[in-house]
C-alpha cells in the first residue's frame, strides 16, 4: 500500500497510516501532511490533498459514527530507522472518532481516540503541548 489511507468497504473501515516526521527525500510537497497529537486523547490529521469536505470521502470521515463506519489510526515516528535504516512499523493507537474539521483539500480533522495516546507518542508527536 503506497497511500497512507485505505477504505475497506466490506468492513466499513478507514485505516489511517501516519508517519509523523516527514522529510523532503521521502515525501513530495503534496504529501507533507501536518499530523500530530493535540493532547493524550486528541489527534490532528490532514486528509489527502484531494479530499474535500464535500466529497464522498470527506462525508464518510465526518459522518463515520452515524453511518456505522470505523476509523483506525496507526502511527510511526519516521519512515526509516535512523540507525538501522530499516522501514519502521506502525503502532495502532486505536479507534478514532470525528470531533471537528477545518479546511478542504486537504481537510484538517481532529479525531478523539477511545484510549489515551501512549506517552512515548505524545512526546514525539505533540506540537501543541505546553509543559
Amino acid at each position: 500500500m503506497r497511500e497512507g489511507v485505505k477504505y475497506f468497504d466490506n468492513y466499513k473501515t478507514d485505516v489511517l497510516l501516519v508517519t509523523l516526521e516527514k522529510n523532503d527525500k521521502d515525501y513530495t510537497p503534496t504529501t507533507m501532511y501536518h499530523d500530530y497529537s493535540i493532547n493524550e486523547n486528541l489527534f490532528h490529521w490532514q486528509s489527502q490533498s484531494t479530499t474535500g469536505s464535500n466529497s464522498r470521502t470527506g462525508h464518510r470521515y465526518i459522518n463515520h459514527d452515524s453511518s456505522g463506519n470505523s476509523i483506525l489510526l496507526f502511527v510511526r515516528e519516521t519512515k526509516k530507522n535512523g540507525v538501522t535504516k530499516k522501514v519502521e512499523g506502525y503502532t495502532f493507537l486505536g479507534k478514532a472518532h470525528y470531533v471537528s474539521h477545518t479546511g478542504s483539500s486537504p481537510m484538517n480533522i481532529t479525531w478523539r481516540l477511545e484510549k489515551p495516546i501512549p506517552s512515548r507518542f505524545i512526546r514525539k508527536t505533540g506540537k501543541l503541548l505546553v509543559g
